[in-house]
């Protein structure tokens, strides 16, 4: 992570000036955008930065500016004596005194570049979020030259508040001031038009227009691009050519026994994005499965360890429920010899025992609905259906949804017969199956029970001790509490 605020000059020039331009040619000063000659009062800053960044994120801009050096009037370079950097107020540098009194965390930057034979000095603001920027506990707002409390304008409240709720992690950019060229060299855009299903545009105006359109990229200044976080991630053709989410790459390890201190017999870390690499990561994963002799309800030869809609449903569930602002890790899949994990760093939005039940909620809805639209995953809702229908028919142990410090852990099991099972286990695959009848508009009853875990009829009345277990732990309750063997229903139906 970065300090919240900084004095930067390794900008490259090329960027600053064409944005310096690009600001200059703006017709008058605009809510986001403020010109300065040497005024620097420390308090006017402080509020500027507050007003601007709350104005920036009410028109929909990701930065607010203040340039020095440029005349307010007819925007002509005339320099400014401004240091930001040498600059103290209350015996402290200019930059800690404001970052102090800035809420929440602003990474502000100042930057100085000669220009026009003069020196400027250009202060970055962004947008605000996830709630309006205050400057000394005050939340300000620019209108016209003005600078007024926003308190005093309840409507602009209002709507920067709406502006405010749909931000997302993946708005931001992954790579800033890209030409078209590289563009289309960093980006597998030819696999964004195939898995979207959309034909390939026969010139570039096309490509970008379709890129833009589904906040891949976005227009940066110069006629360059920015590369956002959500095209990389899923596009990427390297994701090291994106160092800030490098480390979001998917791993793989495999393990040569049944914990970490066995040898490891194959590693992959995974460089491409999400979406161009997915299917032959979930391939890789099911050729190292070893095979096994399916005995149950659905049919008798042999088929990989684990479900393949298993496998791809939880690990396309890893990418997009992770918490993308924990720094310096991403998905890990795991295989050992008697299971499959997949971990997802994030504490998890709802409780894992709702997982199969409760409304879809993700913190990259952009992500998540993108990944949906090119059937990497089932619709909202239903791929943890599916995950458990497919342990069910073949007759696995119950997945096991964990958390684990900041980090959420997905276990498949391989086959175990009921005689093997822990107590913990039992119940857990009594109230999975109990959750998973429910949702299809049935009542788990004994003898779907005992044909869930391989109980023979003679033998009912271990089916009914894991029931009694399962009630025990308040995960089940009678569907008809006048009938009470009518049937079950998980705790929250």
């Amino acid at each position: 992570m970065t300090d919240a605020h900084t004095s930067e000059k390794r900008q490259p020039d090329a960027r600053l000036i064409a944005l310096i331009e690009d600001l200059r040619a703006l017709p008058a000063e605009t809510s986001w955008v403020e010109f300065k000659h040497n005024n620097a009062d420390p308090k006017m800053i402080g509020k500027l930065i507050s007003a601007l960044s709350n104005a920036a994120r009410l028109a929909d801009q990701h930065f607010a500016y203040v340039l020095w050096g440029i005349g307010d009037g007819d925007h002509a370079i005339v320099g400014t004596a401004f240091e930001p950097t040498t600059q103290k107020e209350s015996g402290q540098p200019l930059e800690l005194w404001l970052a102090q009194r800035l809420q929440p965390a602003l990474a502000f930057t100042f930057r100085s570049i000669e220009h026009g034979g003069q020196r400027l000095v250009l202060l970055e603001i962004p947008a605000a979020a996830p709630t309006p920027v205050e400057f000394e506990r005050l939340s300000y707002i620019r209108i016209g030259s003005a600078t007024p409390l926003l308190s005093e304008h309840p409507e602009r409240l209002r709507a920067l508040w709406a502006k405010l709720q749909p931000y997302a992690w993946e708005t931001g950019i992954a790579a800033q001031f890209q030409t078209s060229d590289e563009v289309l060299a960093k980006l597998d855009y030819a696999s964004y038009f195939d898995l979207t299903g959309q034909p390939l545009p026969d010139n570039r105006n096309g490509i970008f227009d379709k890129l833009a359109a589904d906040r891949l990229i976005q227009p940066d200044v110069g006629a360059h691009w920015n590369i956002t976080n959500l095209g990389a991630l899923l596009f990427a053709k390297q994701l090291g050519d994106f160092p800030a989410i490098a480390r979001k790459a998917i791993r793989f390890v495999a393990y040569d026994g049944s914990n970490r201190a066995a040898a490891v017999t194959h590693r992959q870390d995974s460089n491409r994005g999400y979406a161009t690499g997915f299917q032959g990561l979930i391939g890789y994963i099911d050729g190292l499965l070893p095979q096994n002799e399916h005995i149950g309800k659905a049919f008798r030869e042999d088929h990989p360890l684990f479900p393949a809609i298993a496998i791809r449903e939880l690990v396309a569930n890893a990418l997009i429920h992770q918490d993308m602002t924990i720094t310096g890790t991403g998905p890990l899949i795991e295989l050992f010899k008697d299971r499959l994990e997949i971990t997802n760093p994030g504490q998890p939005l709802v409780s894992p025992e709702r997982f199969l039940d409760s409304p879809p909620r993700s913190r990259n809805e952009a992500l998540a609905s993108l990944m949906r639209r090119m059937r990497l995953c089932e619709e909202q809702g239903t791929g943890i259906d599916k995950v458990l229908a497919a342990v069910e028919l073949h007759q696995l142990p119950p997945p096991d949804f964990r958390v684990e410090g900041q980090a959420v852990r997905v276990v498949l099991f391989a086959p175990r017969r009921f005689a093997d099972m822990t107590q913990d286990e039992r119940v857990r695959a009594c109230y999975q199956h109990a959750a998973l009848k429910f949702v299809s508009g049935q009542w788990m009853k004994n003898s779907s029970l005992r044909e869930r875990l391989g109980i023979s009829e003679k033998n009912a009345a271990q089916a009914s001790t894991v029931i009694k277990h399962t009630l025990d732990a308040n995960l089940i309750r009678p569907a008809d509490s006048n009938h009470p063997r009518a049937g079950y229903v998980p705790f929250w139906a």
